[in-house]
């Protein structure tokens, strides 16, 4: 088995085991946030974080993983990858940029198979302030009746109705209703929440207290599920804000093969989404000139990525489902956010810690 191989993990508990391996391998200290919950098999659920680097680095790198739990199963790959990476740390070390991992932002729905936090909650759509009034999704109204049918596999009426939709206004427009994030479904799908999630809290806890130093923070946090299979859209992640969209276009340029898109301008593959996890740097490390992007990996067409949320959620709702349909939802449900073969996984990391050292020389003003 090669070393690729063992950085990726077959469930969360082998996933946080190993990284936590990486890091005391590496000499590097670990501190877990635990949460509330037990995991599938009982195992114990942790946000871990482990720095590289002086506490007071001016230059600070975050690289994060299971926003959405089960695409941790990438994320956590990639940072086991770059933990054993002594000539990327390095580099790193050597331009004085501290590294910040964040293992499972969301452990429960890594552990679980979940998208969702144990709240039922799209963490990265629950940075809202909730003393407000929330954004309404009227376009999820409209859907919400086809998503969720009354069995599973979905009866042909249902088939038809939603066919009839994407033929009708087209599969971005399907997309977008789902995706953009709605406050008024508890059991739907992408709820935002009502109010801040434990792994909101927490992350905020960690942005405080490892980001306040820093003047200058760049952002990396890991997703699957949108684009070609195996490709890394780096997708612009911050504020509305000319010269910081420039910014992130010249550190990620990728040899100006991968031009970074963005949901401002209609270039992502992502619709436009609200509550989004990264605004919580401005709230936690205002001191900070912050540069972001999301690395969003391809692995099946978006519309087999709906469907395997529909019938997850589905499956929530009825946990008296047979066993054998569970597992084939599982199933389902981990191959739309990652897909098990060495080519994919070899792309995976090769994209990645060419985004991460893109970053160190963005930081250290070498990019391009």
């Amino acid at each position: 088995m090669s070393d690729l191989d063992t950085a990726f993990s077959s469930s969360y508990a082998q996933a946080r085991s190993r990284f936590l391996e990486a890091a005391a391998a590496a000499g590097l200290a670990v501190q877990s946030h635990r949460h509330p919950l037990p995991g599938r098999d009982g195992e114990e659920l942790a946000m871990d974080v482990v720095r590289e680097g002086a506490a007071d680095a001016e230059r600070l790198l975050i690289v994060s993983s299971a926003c959405h739990g089960a695409e941790g199963y990438c994320g956590s790959g990639v940072q086991v990858a770059a933990l054993r990476d002594s000539a990327w740390r390095t580099h790193a070390r050597d331009h004085g940029v501290a590294v910040l991992y964040i293992h499972a932002l969301n452990p429960y729905g890594f552990s679980h198979i979940r998208r969702v936090t144990h709240e039922n909650v799209d963490l990265n759509r629950n940075f809202q302030d909730f003393s407000r009034p929330l954004p309404v999704n009227e376009a999820y109204r409209e859907v919400q009746p086809l998503l969720l049918p009354a069995t599973w596999p979905p009866g042909e009426d249902n088939v038809a109705a939603v066919n009839r939709f994407i033929a009708e206004r087209g599969e971005a427009a399907w997309q977008a209703a789902i995706s953009r994030g709605q406050h008024e479904f508890a059991d739907g799908l992408f709820f935002g929440g009502t109010a801040p999630t434990w792994s909101n809290v927490t992350l905020r806890q960690v942005l405080r207290e490892h980001g306040q130093r820093a003047r200058s923070i760049a952002w990396i946090d890991l997703h699957t599920g949108l684009g070609p299979s195996g490709h890394g859209e780096r997708i612009y992640a911050g504020g509305d804000d000319d010269v910081a969209v420039a910014r992130a276009r010249a550190w990620w340029a990728g040899g100006g093969a991968t031009p970074v898109t963005s949901i401002y301008d209609g270039s992502s593959t992502s619709a436009f989404l609200t509550g989004l996890m990264w605004t919580a740097i401005y709230d936690e490390c205002p001191q900070a000139e912050y540069t972001g992007i999301a690395m969003e990996y391809g692995t099946v067409p978006v519309l087999d990525v709906m469907n395997a949320l529909r019938a997850e959620q589905w499956l929530q709702l009825h946990p008296e489902a047979p066993a054998a349909l569970a597992a084939q939802i599982k199933q389902q449900m981990l191959d739309a956010f990652y897909t098990d073969t060495p080519e994919w996984k070899a792309q995976i990391v090769r994209q990645a810690r060419e985004s991460m050292l893109q970053a160190v020389d963005g930081l250290a003003g070498k990019a391009g």
